[in-house]
């Protein structure tokens, strides 16, 4: 057993990053309720252009609430897979194989696994992507200085939360998303030098951690 002081100093952070990262920003871009594409032609075009997307993979620098910056590497095989892979001296991996969701940490002792529909892993992995008549309500759309925001909440749940997604414009490019808690807390997403159509091993997309066992009793 883990000490509890251990457990909410950094596992239960890092669970709740976890959420708002993974689900809410996946299901962000997954299903979306808008206006029609013939009446909010920036919404047909964000799922036009994700839709044309089979792989993609960028660098990520993660603001979290009480000022931590964390970076890593995010990769996109489209439909299904994912992964976000932090750089040290972080260990923390999320994987999205198709099927499963799993987050392992071998220095803060943790693991999970979640079926990918319950964990609304929807998101950039969805196939095709509708970004209209889904869980989520666009409240607003703005353009400014080249650049494309969506801001969207759940629509049974308007007070839970919202999700600010930001798209570069000519040409079109996801730079990041800011996720916005029902406290007002706040993950902000950049990405950089996002590629699209590169050959991504499947490998890549499969859990390559430790046992279960191992990651709780903390093996290297």
């Amino acid at each position: 057993m883990l000490d509890s002081a251990v457990f909410d100093r950094h596992i239960r952070p890092m669970r709740t990053l976890f959420a708002a990262l993974f689900s809410v920003a996946l299901l962000a871009l997954g299903t979306a309720q808008a206006q029609s594409p013939a009446s909010n032609p920036q919404v047909a075009e964000v799922e036009r252009y994700f839709n044309g997307i089979r792989t993609m993979q960028a660098r990520f620098v993660q603001s979290n609430p009480g000022g931590t910056v964390v970076q890593g590497t995010l990769s996109v095989s489209r439909p299904g897979r994912m992964r976000f892979e932090y750089d040290p001296p972080s260990q923390l991996k999320i994987v999205a194989d198709g099927n499963q969701v799993t987050m392992w940490d071998v220095a803060n002792r943790d693991f999970g696994q979640w079926p990918i529909g319950w964990t609304a892993a929807s998101f950039l992995v969805r196939e095709p992507m509708v970004l209209q008549g889904g869980d989520l309500t666009v409240e607003k759309v703005e353009r400014s200085d080249g650049m494309l925001q969506l801001t969207m909440s759940q629509a049974r749940k308007a007070n839970e939360g919202k999700v600010i997604v930001r798209l570069g414009e000519n040409p079109m490019v996801l730079r990041g998303w800011t996720i916005i808690d029902n406290r007002g807390q706040r993950v902000d997403v950049s990405l950089n030098g996002l590629q699209t159509g590169l050959p991504l091993a499947p490998a890549l997309f499969k859990f390559d951690g430790p046992d279960a066992g191992a990651i709780r009793r903390g093996a290297n």
